[in-house]
């Protein structure tokens, strides 16, 4: 190919183009990130090039100098009954997942596990084109929404296999909370002094009040948040405004749930990631093996917290990279996070299993300066610190690309400064923000944000996306890159067809019941999405869930079994082999994507 350092281009996929086929859920959205980083084509209907028989996508791309690479994407076991959306949710534990608020398993109304699928899909095609640059051989990349569905749900299933119990108990219940206007809206802390404070100044009872935090501050690992009624009663007997007075004076905030129509009207268009050209003065690309995966031999220092920066390194590591993890003195404490395996956190070990650890103190200046030396011999520095943080330890771009031109500095954040009046950039806050809370629920059903880390999981997703356009355009160009990725970004990922019907002055939602899984005598089935109207007008209660399944195939209607216990899923044979158990004893899921 052309030399990278010669190569006149702004965006990373500048002069190439793709043609695709396939599911259109899918290969829709891969159609679309693949033009916003500089590729040409158009993504066909269903079936035009593979073939009506071939339930798969097909991604080529090609020019530039580069050699052909192809992915194969699709929903991933049609023998399994695993043959779009809603089949990949119910078996994979999603639906599970997302039900544990309202005690059953519930479908989410937008198509979760195939905008995953997308942006792994694009994921493997970045980094196979990475690989080509570096003389790694691989130009083959499959990807599937099972596997994408399994990644989603990876931390809690490594709960579920634990060697203790949860922390919190499983059961329904959990915001958004009701003012007395009527008014739905989420809180948010995390500090258990603000929680006290905002409580007492709307003069909950006291033991409400204690009961609640323990629920509240687990309802991230267990996806429920189970709190006394009498919270929800102190919220309706009080207005919108007293209650934005208490989370003022006890340092609380709050966020109104927003529709879909109100993100249409202020949507800026912006893409989900962003990528800046630094300094010219790339180093040479690494030595790279002639074959193994496409980011073998590149270094990542990783300076995340929680989700979304630990799973976006997580994923650099499956694909090669050697990820080194920056600690505060005495280690991460969520390594301690119940349950645990062999004594460590399996949803941490979920994130975080291969990678190595530094402690480093970044308040001491000692320490900074160990950090940029570590990082003058680094290709990636990717972080989710508070907004305005990197700077004041002048630890941000500029002040790294100093000490080395070609690296690639990525920062993952809530808003990425595109909304004025945003709250506080977490999961829930953001899901409240965008009209998520509104488009994962059918007509006929409250708005309330999915209580499953939806936007943490997809933005830890679209951070490794934006990492491997920056490495190939530091490829192309000899430039440092600077790439910023959000929860901003991927929620409007996520929304997106939803929205554009609300732009439309169409009904964003989806209409009642949509997704709702059919209960049987010892379970619950899920229809396909074509099938759930015949499905539903069959009474299964009194069949059990092979017999359902049966009558149902019968008919000619696709179905399958919804997964409610994750523990099960290792002996699931739609899974069969894919489930393992990592050295501490912990479930982790397979990669995403396979190379060859």
């Amino acid at each position: 190919m052309a030399s990278p350092a010669t190569t006149q281009t702004v965006r990373p996929l500048d002069t190439l183009r793709f043609d695709t086929s396939g599911p259109p859920q899918i290969t829709s959205v891969v159609a679309d990130r693949l033009r916003l980083l500089g590729a040409q084509g158009e993504a066909a209907g269903p079936g035009e090039a593979a073939g009506q028989d071939d339930p798969a996508g097909h991604v080529m791309m090609s020019g530039a100098g580069f050699e052909p690479v192809h992915a194969t994407t699709g929903w991933g076991g049609p023998k399994a009954g695993l043959v779009d959306e809603a089949t990949v949710q119910a078996a994979t534990g999603v639906m599970g997942v997302h039900g544990r608020r309202d005690g059953g398993p519930r479908g989410l109304a937008v198509d979760y596990t195939a905008t995953a699928t997308a942006v792994l899909t694009v994921q493997g095609l970045l980094a196979t084109l990475i690989g080509s640059a570096r003389g790694i051989r691989p130009q083959q990349v499959t990807t599937s929404a099972d596997r994408a569905g399994l990644l989603a749900v990876s931390q809690y299933l490594a709960a579920a296999g634990a060697d203790e119990g949860e922390a919190s108990e499983l059961r329904p219940g959990g915001p958004p909370f009701t003012s007395a206007e009527g008014t739905l809206f989420e809180l948010e802390t995390l500090d258990p002094g603000a929680w006290a404070a905002f409580w007492k100044a709307l003069e909950a009872p006291a033991d409400a009040m204690r009961a609640g935090w323990r629920p509240f501050q687990f309802r991230y690992a267990t996806a429920c948040a189970p709190f006394p009624a009498a919270l929800h009663t102190v919220t309706r007997a009080h207005s919108m405004p007293r209650i934005r007075q208490a989370a003022a004076l006890s340092g609380a905030e709050v966020c109104v749930l927003r529709t879909l129509a109100e993100r249409a009207a202020e949507h800026d268009g912006a893409a989900p990631w962003s990528l800046r050209l630094l300094e010219p003065g790339a180093k040479p690309g690494a030595a790279a093996p002639s074959s193994g995966l496409p980011l073998a031999g590149l270094a990542v220092l990783e300076a995340g917290r929680r989700i979304q920066a630990p799973l976006a390194a997580h994923l650099l590591g499956l694909l090669g990279a050697e990820v080194i993890r920056i600690e505060p003195p005495g280690g991460d404490p969520l390594r301690g996070m119940p349950p645990a395996c062999s004594g460590i956190s399996a949803r941490w070990l979920a994130l975080n299993r291969g990678k190595k650890a530094v402690e480093i103190d970044i308040k001491a200046e000692a320490d900074r300066c160990r950090l940029r030396e570590m990082a003058a011999e680094a290709d990636v520095f990717l972080h989710n610190w508070a907004p305005g943080k990197a700077g004041e330890l002048g630890l941000d771009a500029e002040d790294l690309a100093a000490v080395n031109p070609g690296l690639v500095y990525a920062y993952t954040s809530g808003w990425a400064d595109r909304l004025a009046d945003a709250p506080m950039g977490t999961d829930f806050m953001v899901q409240a923000r965008t009209g998520v809370g509104e488009a994962v629920r059918p007509e006929g059903e409250p708005p309330a944000p999915s209580l499953m880390t939806l936007l943490d999981v997809l933005g830890g997703l679209t951070g490794t996306e934006a990492v491997l356009a920056g490495l190939l355009l530091c490829e192309r160009t000899g430039h440092g890159v600077r790439v910023d990725s959000s929860l901003l970004g991927a929620a409007d990922t996520l929304t997106a067809p939803a929205v554009r019907r609300a732009a439309r002055g169409e009904n964003p939602r989806r209409p009642a019941g949509f997704r709702r899984p059919l209960p049987t005598a010892d379970g619950w089935i899920a229809p396909s999405d074509t099938c759930a109207a015949a499905a539903a007008a069959h009474d299964l209660r009194e069949l059990s869930t092979p017999d359902a399944l049966s009558l149902l195939a019968g008919q000619g209607l696709t179905a399958t079994a919804a997964t409610t216990d994750l523990a099960d899923l290792h002996h699931d044979p739609r899974f069969a082999g894919s489930i393992s158990r990592d050295a501490h004893g912990a479930p982790a899921v397979p990669d995403p994507w396979s190379f060859r």
